[in-house]
């Protein structure tokens, strides 16, 4: 079979390799759609902690079971997706109920290779029925989970400010779940189009701009002055993670789910006197994928808003570099097989 591999930062080959076989308490998966995230253009760029080369990467899939134990509670020929954070079971993080972060976790196309190939062969717990759900929308419930994850970590109330900083796909993720929890949501990003498709398309109310808008007056403007209860970071940028510490109301939570490599630096008397909870979100778990689904299919999201570019799996090599371009529009490729 084929597969596309990142050798080093900035290279991408294709490759043959053998075919898995069936294995006890596996299935084995035609891959049909591989939606691109952020974590694929960072390790493309070099720039993904937690990684390694070379890698074949992809994670947001949409197959169709090809072969499978006899018990699996599946069928050859079931439409399904997968979470693809391969836990342990056994440490700290999976006794308490947190497979999302174990302590030896394996992300699918991150610490073990992805779906950038024509078959895959991952564990039968891993998946989730797909119903009558189409290959596009299936690729799309891992990356809204994570903005689901994102976004109940937050523990979001309803009324609330909630600024979210980042509006690629998984902030667009973000800002829709904290849209469905009631919450008033506010959209940050240095591209005025993707400002643009937050109000165009997920009839996001309040946008700002950080290059040509003061951030501090137009929250205090749109928050009447109590600032935002809720600030998420989903840039991954070390000086708009620290940068938003100040945007936090008194008694704020502020959620970091994007990722970066260098330090936190706040200043601790700001923090202190607020009150503020900080924490991290990372991946996200059965309960988030479930509700994603289910936003789905009682239509409070609709998954094909996010697709803009389209390419077939032999033009991946050539099309990616363009995908960071900013110019290019780019908020989900979707890689068809």
């Amino acid at each position: 079979m084929k597969a596309l591999v990142c050798q080093q930062p900035g290279s991408f080959e294709y490759l043959e390799k053998e075919s898995p076989a069936i294995q006890p308490g596996r299935a084995i998966l035609k891959v049909k759609r591989i939606g691109i995230c952020g974590t694929d253009l960072h390790a493309f760029e070099g720039t993904q902690p937690f990684f390694a080369y070379p890698r074949v990467l992809g994670h947001e899939l949409g197959c169709e079971i090809v072969q499978l134990d006899a018990d699996a509670g599946f069928e050859v020929g079931e439409r399904v997706t997968l979470i693809p954070y391969f836990n342990c079971g056994e440490c700290i993080a999976c006794r308490n109920a947190l497979p999302n972060c174990c302590a030896a976790i394996n992300v699918f196309g991150v610490h073990v290779d992805g779906g950038m190939m024509e078959f895959i062969s991952v564990p039968t717990s891993a998946l989730l029925h797909g119903g009558d759900m189409s290959f596009d929308e299936l690729a799309l419930v891992e990356p809204l989970a994570i903005g689901a994850h994102g976004i109940r970590r937050a523990g979001v109330r309803s009324g609330e400010f909630v600024l979210v900083i980042g509006a690629g796909p998984i902030g667009l993720g973000i800002m829709e779940f904290g849209r469905i929890a009631g919450g008033q949501v506010i959209a940050m990003d240095v591209n005025d189009t993707r400002l643009n498709f937050c109000q165009d398309k997920l009839k996001v109310q309040h946008t700002i701009n950080p290059l040509n808008e003061d951030v501090m007056q137009r929250l205090k403007e749109i928050t009447n002055g109590d600032m935002p209860t809720v600030v998420i970071d989903a840039t991954g940028n070390q000086k708009a993670i620290n940068s938003a510490f100040l945007y936090m109301a008194h008694g704020a939570r502020y959620v970091l789910v994007g990722l970066q490599k260098g330090e936190l630096i706040v200043s601790h008397p700001e923090f202190h006197k607020r009150e503020a909870t900080l924490m991290s979100s990372r991946n996200a778990t059965q309960e988030d994928f479930d509700h994603v689904m289910m936003c789905m299919r009682n239509k409070l999201v609709d998954p094909a808003t996010y697709i803009t570019h389209r390419v077939q799996f032999d033009e991946v090599k050539d099309k990616f570099k363009s995908w960071l371009d900013p110019k290019n529009g780019v908020i989900k490729a979707m890689v068809e097989l």
